[in-house]
């Protein structure tokens, strides 16, 4: 059994890396970089989120740290804005560190509502900052001056940057899971007093999980700002960026490590296509849509396509053995 999954999941890797060579249309390439993306925002999420159990609705702050980021490098200091990543992980993870000290003492909803005050608290800061444009936002290079801009009329070099950033943060993920944070993270989610029972350190190690979620988000952000070459509050730090991440998550399977990327797989197009049959992105509808997905998920399948696929293995396991 772990054979043909480990067979299945090679398949799944080798389609998703040439799927953009099948077609020539630059609109669904475009489509499968911000599939990829939204699987990198998701599976940061899913660091804490799903793994540890915080269910964070504040994660739009460290994906906006890193747009930022790369922008005002770039329009202060005249560098390439890809430079900024190190700056965004960096103060990601500060941030991170001062928010998640005295958050993670709350518990459930909580937690869930100090993480939104949070994101909120910063994107007000970026609306009124001349630093950060403002109301207005910032823009990147107009026109490409150097490789190191990364700036190309094709999709295709930025879907297959951020399939090798995917690849390295799932390959981080796996390694995780089995090591003793894993196991630690496991057991903080089945509830904090049980965990502490147990000798597990839960602030420190729910610490340690929302500093790597919040880097790997950053990069994430970043990455939107080199693509878009544009960041202004409301697309960089807006809630439905969080919710979104916590929705794809959800939809492919919260704690798991391929998730995300089903989930976004599924997602994304739907969103597009709704985008474009009923209007631009961030109107009603796209409310419609999440609060939609997120009441069928919580009423019938809390555990998402995850959950789906592990029926579908076990019941084609009981008719075998049948």
């Amino acid at each position: 059994m772990t054979r043909r999954i480990g067979i299945a999941i090679l398949c799944g890797f080798v389609l998703i890396a040439g799927w953009p060579l099948l077609t020539e249309d630059v609109f669904l390439q475009r489509i499968g970089a911000l599939v990829l993306l939204a699987a990198i925002s998701a599976s940061a999420w899913n660091l804490i989120g799903g793994y540890a159990g915080q269910v964070s609705l504040g994660h739009a702050a460290y994906f906006g740290t890193g747009a930022y980021a790369a922008l005002v490098v770039y329009d202060q200091l005249g560098w390439p804005p890809i430079a900024g990543a190190p700056v965004g992980v960096v103060v990601s993870l500060a941030l991170a560190a001062i928010v998640g000290t005295p958050t993670f003492r709350l518990r459930g909803h909580y937690f869930t509502m100090a993480t939104i005050a949070e994101a909120e608290l910063i994107r007000i800061l970026a609306s009124n900052w001349a630093l950060l444009g403002a109301a207005v936002g910032l823009m990147g290079p107009a026109v490409p001056r150097g490789i190191a801009d990364l700036s190309f009329i094709s999709p295709l070099p930025y879907y297959y940057l951020f399939l090798a950033v995917l690849v390295m943060l799932l390959w981080l993920t796996w390694m995780m899971q089995r090591s003793r944070m894993g196991f630690y993270l496991a057991a903080i989610r089945g509830g904090d007093r049980a965990a502490r029972s147990l000798g597990v350190p839960v602030l420190r190690y729910k610490l340690y999980a929302l500093l790597l979620s919040a880097g790997f988000t950053s990069l994430a952000g970043t990455l939107y700002a080199v693509m878009v070459g544009f960041i202004d509050p409301d697309s960089g730090l807006g809630i439905l960026l969080s919710v979104k991440m916590v929705i794809i998550a959800a939809l492919g399977g919260a704690g798991t490590l391929f998730g995300p990327l089903v989930g976004a797989i599924i997602l994304i197009p739907l969103e597009q296509l709704t985008n474009d049959v009923f209007g631009g992105s961030g109107t009603g509808i796209t409310f419609i849509v999440y609060g939609a997905i997120i009441v069928l998920i919580a009423r019938f399948q809390p555990g998402g396509m995850a959950e789906i696929w592990r029926h579908v293995i076990a019941r084609a396991a009981r008719r075998r053995a049948a």
